[in-house]
């Protein structure tokens, strides 16, 4: 027991001792973090102060979902699309329809429209090719005959003839009058004889290129006088005449007939010479409409002079791409709603079947609109030549087939230029009966009353403006076009609080651009699709233009 006491005696008193000393025990406590004594708190006070905290963590949490899941709601209610991207145009033309109607500040006239002229740089003498060994084609009997299919509208259809004859030309064959394509969506029925001169097209190309109407008896025969039995070959888009000679050729040497369906967009635009120049023959001289369009086309130009005695016989033609099925095709949204998306899609459905519902076809109508591929409406044409100065008095020619929801959409531009004019109204049932049903005949009547009006707006671009707009410049030396920046265009009509005097100012600026582009000759290095002879004849086709034209009446 006395040992027990003495051992607890000294470990206390150790213990004691080693609390005193101010250098170890001390320091070490005085670094421990003691907890707080919640004894001392209220136990009431305590519990509020959790209470508040929940509380400000559920609103919190409250506030951050709202925001999570109403912001999307209200980016769908009361989204912010980019300039440009979605059709607004109707809003903006009610907006300034008052003050549209009664501007006449700056009414232009129609012969002062154009201010620069074309000036034609010195170039080396013509030397015109007046034989087929003038330009370097064998003159030797063609026993070799080529068959072509031009497909797709009018123009393209002209494209397809003026390259055929191009080809011939290139392997000294004959050209058999080229057969038209019949296709599901202009669904025209017409034969070469139908919409151009055949007499007129044979005769012309005879010194340089032989043309029939029909083929050897006893070439046919060999294929029981079906044309479409005979072998079809396969040429690359865009050939070069190097392709044609080393590829094309050959076969054709050994078969004697060669039959290219379709032959659209078959050939290089850039081109030797000596074939250069027939695609310029053929497509300003030999081309020549049938006489029963030529015949009421004339009328239908002299009518309209005569509609447009008040501006000095000078009218103002616009081609407007806005049928139902260029509507439907440009895949773009305008303002008719879920009855215009469904009905858009049952015509792409009809004319394209599953075209547009492939996996790697993308229909995007914003970006569409804002890189100004989309059609300019009736009312979007009317604001812009209000804009540029046209007043409401200029007589306006509108090429176009069956406007889609022609009433509702030709309203405002009837209203801002009350002279509009199209074939249905210069022409009598009587004289357009023959021509019903028929794409390209129509288009042809159009082609020639915009041809010989004073100035001709496109709106979509395409091959009937690219031919017109040559043929004019080759005609008349300007090109007398209004090329819309439709990029600019869609994002000035986006803003619904611009104001007339605004966007006046902006169209007058596109008005003078169009006319400085219409006068110059692109610095061509290698011509393209995009600046082929067909929208820009000049030079490749100016040696034609002064052997041929400097006698017209």
């Amino acid at each position: 027991m006395d040992a027990t006491f003495n051992y607890y005696t000294s470990t206390t008193t150790s213990s004691s001792s080693s609390s005193s000393s101010p250098t170890t025990h001390f320091t070490k406590t005085s670094r421990r973090k003691l907890p707080r004594r919640r004894e001392n708190l209220p136990i009431g006070k305590f519990f509020r102060r959790r209470i508040v905290r929940y509380l400000l963590l559920f609103i919190l949490l409250f506030v951050s979902g709202m925001i999570t899941f109403i912001s999307p709601l209200f980016a769908m209610l009361y989204p912010n699309y980019p300039p440009g991207s979605i059709y607004r145009s109707h809003e903006v033309f009610q907006n300034l329809l008052e003050d549209i109607l009664s501007d006449h500040s700056s009414d232009i006239q129609l012969s002062d429209v154009w201010r620069y002229k074309m000036k034609m740089k010195e170039h080396k003498p013509c030397l015109t090719p007046t034989t087929r060994q003038h330009l370097g084609i064998k003159t030797s009997i063609a026993d070799k005959y080529l068959i072509i299919e031009a497909n797709g509208g009018l123009n393209q259809q002209r494209a397809s003839i003026c390259n055929a004859v191009a080809v011939a030309g290139l392997l000294n064959a004959t050209l058999l009058i080229p057969r038209l394509n019949f296709h599901n969506v202009w669904r025209d029925a017409s034969e070469f004889g139908d919409i151009y001169d055949e007499e007129h097209f044979i005769s012309t190309l005879k010194k340089y290129v032989d043309v029939v109407r029909e083929l050897p008896k006893e070439l046919m025969e060999h294929y029981d006088f079906n044309i479409s039995k005979i072998p079809n070959v396969r040429v690359p888009a865009w050939a070069s005449a190097r392709y044609y000679l080393e590829q094309v050729y050959p076969v054709f040497k050994d078969q004697r007939i060669l039959r290219i369906a379709p032959f659209a967009n078959r050939l290089a635009s850039s081109l030797p010479f000596h074939i250069q120049y027939l695609r310029c023959l053929t497509n300003y001289e030999a081309l020549k409409f049938s006489i029963p369009i030529t015949t009421l086309a004339k009328s239908l130009v002299e009518r309209m002079t005569v509609n447009s005695s008040g501006s000095g016989g000078k009218y103002v033609s616009v081609h407007l791409r806005f049928e139902e099925d260029m509507v439907a095709f440009s895949c773009c949204v305008y303002d008719g709603g879920k009855h215009e998306q469904l009905e858009m899609e049952q015509i792409r459905e009809r004319g394209w079947g599953d075209k547009f519902k492939r996996k790697n076809y993308i229909i995007d109508p914003v970006r569409f609109r804002i890189d100004g591929r989309c059609p300019m409406t009736p009312l979007e044409v009317g604001m812009m030549l209000r804009g540029m100065g046209f007043s409401n008095t200029t007589p306006i020619y509108l090429a176009a087939g069956k406007i889609y929801e022609a009433d509702k959409n030709i309203a405002p531009l009837k209203k801002m230029f009350p002279l509009l004019h199209t074939k249905d109204l210069l022409a009598s049932l009587d004289e357009l009966s023959s021509f019903q049903g028929y794409s390209s005949r129509l288009a042809a009547l159009d082609y020639i009353v915009c041809l010989f009006s004073e100035v001709f707006v496109t709106t979509q671009g395409g091959n009937f403006p690219h031919f017109l707009m040559g043929h004019r410049k080759f005609k008349y030396g300007h090109a007398k076009t209004i090329i819309p920046d439709k990029r600019k265009l869609v994002v000035l009509l986006h803003n619904t609080t611009i104001s007339w005097h605004t966007f006046k100012n902006e169209m007058q600026v596109m008005l003078e651009e169009s006319d400085h582009k219409g006068v110059a000759i692109p610095k061509i290095k290698k011509l393209t699709r995009k600046n082929s002879i067909y929208a820009h004849p000049f030079p490749d086709c100016q040696c034609l233009q002064e052997s041929r034209f400097s006698t017209e009446e």
